[in-house]
């Protein structure tokens, strides 16, 4: 009787990431993929596809999307390349994890843009170029109104936690 292999579990090395993000993986202590990292880190770097991932809260879908965003971001290029839309509560959130993974990515700006911040200072930030939005649907169409986001060269769109906007935004 042949014993059964033990099979290797996946390490985020295994997906290509760079060194500075594969040294942030580190350091924030994740040890091997989620189910939800495994399914998609590899396909957003890899796929130029459209891709529904569902997972509960806590099984690491910030890094399955956050990671690829970074990776794919080219850092000598100003212009807004990624776009996460979300709720109002994961905005900072959002924001901090992913700013907390490219940590020794140089010259990759993340900025938060939402309802009951400045916007005086949020259209600052923006115009100091950023490559990565994260963003209320309701606060990104009002700074686009005022021509202070330009998000007609995105590469990448993140609908995070989709279902609930969709909710908020439509009356019964």
């Amino acid at each position: 009787m042949r014993k059964k292999q033990k099979e290797r579990k996946l390490e985020f090395s295994d997906f290509g990431l760079s060194d500075a993000l594969l040294r942030a993986v580190d350091e924030l202590e994740f040890k091997e993929p989620t189910l939800i990292q495994e399914k998609v880190i590899y396909n957003l770097l890899n796929d130029e596809r459209d891709i529904v991932g569902l997972a509960q809260t806590g099984t690491g879908k910030t890094a399955a999307f956050g990671l690829p965003l970074i990776e794919r971001t080219d850092a000598k290029d100003k212009s807004v390349q990624s776009l996460v839309l979300c709720t109002r509560e994961l905005c900072l959130q959002i924001t901090r994890d992913m700013k907390d993974f490219a940590r020794y990515v140089d010259n990759v700006r993340i900025t938060p843009v939402y309802g009951g911040a400045s916007i005086v200072q949020q259209i600052r930030d923006l115009k100091r170029g950023t490559q990565i939005i994260v963003a209320t649907p309701g606060r990104l169409l009002d700074l686009i109104r005022r021509n202070a986001a330009d998000v007609g060269a995105i590469s990448h769109l993140i609908l995070d936690e989709a279902d609930l906007m969709l909710n908020m935004g439509f009356k019964d």
